[in-house]
């Protein structure tokens, strides 16, 4: 039986040169198996002298079946926006912290890579966001989000002022700190710690969830996946947009970001037997007695 994955990429957490000797490691492994290896090419500045071929993320659309991932969330995140479009499947090992999406053990790689490769996986797809900023009649600003789009006060500013529409119907005018967008991925992120509620990966929903509203009535919703949302600033000194914590914009009063579903998912790949509630009993230590 032909395997499903003839050439594999390997992308590690960004400047990070103790990424070199596992990644490496692994590498040698998916080679010596037969497959042709692709390493990204910033990853590659901290390998030294190596024999494999170097792409940036951006290239590697119709030149790999799989991507693996070296790294946490954040690095899985930054990968995934970008090679969602050429529909690339993600496999996340953790070298992180919390790891909801990186879930395969960097002690544990190979064995448990071997298994995917033989086709021993099963496939979850995550939606994504796609934003725009809009000042004027122009679109100055787009990007991708997998986790969240955040809008946000600065260090220095008072109350953000914005009106939030949806499909085109007006929603609410309200004074915050900021507002989240989230994805069902995004839900056990920022979107958990400012009080929103936990989505399960499967649905196909968005949730908006304001930052320390300055009216208690002001509650997260959650909404339909084909929602189209505006959010127009009215008032501010400094903000900012985010998309997954790292891409940003510096807006000015009167912007407005929409926010909708991406028409693509992205496909991470799990080992057979993946469970998310034993994800969430883990890494929320739901599993400590009270």
């Amino acid at each position: 039986m032909d395997r499903p994955f003839q050439t594999i990429a390997l992308v590690g957490k960004y400047k990070s040169p103790e990424i070199a000797e596992p990644l490496l490691k692994l590498a040698e492994f998916l080679a010596g198996t037969g497959l042709a290896v692709v390493v990204d090419n910033l990853t590659a500045e901290h390998l030294g002298q190596h024999a494999y071929a170097e792409l940036a993320l951006e290239e590697m659309g119709g030149k790999v079946d799989l991507a693996i991932v070296l790294g946490g969330d954040g690095t899985l995140l930054n990968v995934a926006r970008t090679l969602a479009p050429f529909n690339i499947p993600l496999v996340g090992v953790n070298q992180g912290r919390l790891g909801f999406l990186t879930d395969i053990s960097i002690d544990t790689m190979q064995r448990t890579i071997a298994g995917i490769l033989k086709g021993d996986f099963v496939t979850e797809k995550r939606m994504l966001l796609s934003a725009s900023v809009v000042r004027g009649k122009e679109h100055i600003f787009d990007s991708l989000a997998l986790n969240d789009v955040v809008m946000h006060r600065g260090n220095n500013s008072s109350m953000l002022e914005f009106e939030v529409r949806i499909d085109g119907e007006y929603l609410y005018h309200q004074r915050a700190d900021g507002l989240i967008v989230s994805t069902p991925t995004g839900s056990t992120a920022y979107a958990l710690s400012a009080g929103g509620p936990i989505l399960h990966p499967a649905l196909e929903a968005i949730a908006l969830v304001p930052v320390a509203p300055h009216t208690l009535s002001n509650r997260p919703i959650v909404l339909k996946s084909q929602s189209t949302l505006e959010i127009l600033l009215h008032c501010c000194e400094e903000a900012r947009v985010r998309f997954d914590g790292h891409t940003f914009f510096d807006l000015q009063r009167d912007d407005k970001v929409k926010v909708a579903r991406y028409i693509d998912p992205v496909n991470l790949l799990h080992p057979t037997g993946h469970s998310y509630y034993h994800t969430l009993r883990e890494k929320l230590l739901w599993n400590q007695s009270p």
